[in-house]
């Protein structure tokens, strides 16, 4: 599990890229390259980061599920992910 502080971050960031995407936009079509940088530096979407929608962990993230390969394979294993089995031969 992730620190609620790192959690609490990440959400923090994603307000912040929603509010000022508009602007970030017609800054950059623009080429105000000067008023981009005034902007805050959390409002830039480079900086956010994919975590996991359960436990908040940042590696071994899967995109397609949202969730990281642990809780992955324990849904799995759990049959609660429709459409995926445990490969066997």
């Amino acid at each position: 599990m992730a620190k609620e502080s790192m959690k609490a971050r990440q959400r923090k960031r994603e307000k912040l890229v929603a509010h000022y995407a508009e602007k970030r936009a017609q800054l950059k079509a623009d080429g105000d390259y000067e008023g981009l940088q005034k902007l805050p530096r959390n409002a830039s979407p480079v900086r956010l980061r994919n975590r996991c929608k359960i436990t908040g962990r940042p590696r071994g993230y899967i995109r397609q599920f949202g969730i990281c390969r642990n809780m992955f394979r324990q849904m799995a294993s759990d049959g609660k992910i429709p459409g995926v089995t445990k490969s066997s031969w």
